[in-house]
């Protein structure tokens, strides 16, 4: 009876829908840094395969165990999306390759080495871009919501990037017009 628990993988760190059966994010499969491990990365990745997952996208700089995608038959893309790019140029090319996946229906899953900002802002620009929301401060707090955290600068300047790619409202919002519960915002007026 282990087995077959077992061989359902585990539940990647930090995995999270963003759209619901569609498009999730994690934690890098098995981990990064210091925390990686091998098992546990193929734990993770069997999880994913077997969740009925169409593509794994890594967003981090290096190619590293993109194989272990392979040696598992889980077909993966690799977007780097690095802190010394344009955001804009990398966003401009990534999201409408990233749209085509999910509105093919292609059930996909997108990490970075972790759940960072970084990823948060990614994210939150996909959102803003794509038209699921109006403004860029509406997905911040979806993003925020989602994580269950509030977003630093470093995503917030990427959900801004995102939104202006599509030409939506992307005024400069202040931490502390975003509430970090699901409270809504209070009229200042």
């Amino acid at each position: 009876m282990a087995k077959g628990k077992w061989a359902q993988g585990i539940e990647p760190r930090h995995f999270q829908w963003v759209i619901g059966e569609q498009l999730a994010i994690c934690e890098r499969p098995g981990g990064y840094g210091t925390n990686h491990r091998r098992v546990r990365r193929q734990e993770e990745i069997i999880w994913i395969r077997e969740n009925g997952f169409a593509f794994v996208i890594s967003l981090i700089p290096s190619d590293h165990n993109l194989h272990s995608y392979d040696e598992l038959g889980l077909p993966w893309k690799h977007w780097p999306f690095s802190p010394s790019l344009d955001p804009e140029i990398s966003m401009s090319q990534i999201y409408p390759e990233l749209r085509n996946l999910v509105e093919g229906g292609q059930k996909t899953i997108v990490h970075a080495d972790e759940v960072s900002d970084r990823l948060a802002g990614f994210i939150g620009g996909y959102i803003a871009w794509s038209g699921m929301v109006s403004e860029a401060s509406k997905a911040i707090m979806v993003v925020e919501r989602l994580l269950g955290r509030q977003m630093g600068p470093e995503g917030r300047s990427l959900v801004m990037t995102g939104a202006s790619i599509a030409g939506l409202v992307a005024e400069p919002v202040k931490l502390s017009e975003v509430p970090a519960s699901d409270a809504e915002p209070e009229d200042a007026s």
